[in-house]
């Protein structure tokens, strides 16, 4: 049994490693696991993304489908159950692209991540490392990830920042 940490946020760029690096660090733990995905398949190559994902992971996991509703995702798995959560930037885009109330929907994520129980690994992608994005849309885009990143780094007993398949602890 791994140590247990209540919740870890892996945080790294594009193709950086961070998903399978925080299904490792789940299926540490004894099955069943919780795998509650954002991703929606728009197009061929999220399709693609998706089914490598799915691919990836063996028997155990039990996947729930949030692109929007994570608050109402998360109290669906009991309290013990380890969760792997892939990804709020993912869930982010769409929450902004619906029109949704991103601050207060992110503050609440936070407050259920920090209340549970069981072992819980979130995915996002660190954003704020390139250049200023040119348009609007953008920025309040990349400001709100790194905000959100923020909100949830500060309840995690761990945070890693993926960086070409190595996990560098950051908390």
């Amino acid at each position: 049994m791994p140590d247990i940490r209540r919740l870890t946020l892996v945080l790294g760029g594009a193709r950086s490693g961070k998903s399978a690096h925080a299904e490792g660090l789940v299926a540490a733990y004894p099955a069943p696991w919780a795998y509650i995905a954002t991703a929606q398949a728009f197009d061929d190559e999220m399709r693609a993304r998706i089914g490598e994902h799915r691919a990836r992971r063996a028997q155990g996991w039990h996947t729930v489908e949030a692109p929007l509703d994570l608050a109402g995702a998360l109290v669906t798995v009991p309290g013990e159950q380890p969760l792997l959560l892939d990804c709020l930037t993912l869930w982010l885009s769409n929450l902004m692209l619906a029109g949704r109330d991103v601050e207060g929907e992110s503050a609440g994520l936070a407050r259920l991540l920090a209340a549970r129980r069981g072992p819980s690994v979130v995915v996002s992608n660190e954003v704020g490392f390139g250049i200023v994005p040119d348009n609007a849309l953008a920025r309040r885009f990349r400001d709100a990830a790194g905000r959100l990143n923020q909100q949830i780094a500060a309840v995690a007993d761990e945070v890693i920042l993926m960086v070409a398949g190595l996990p560098m602890k950051v908390k």
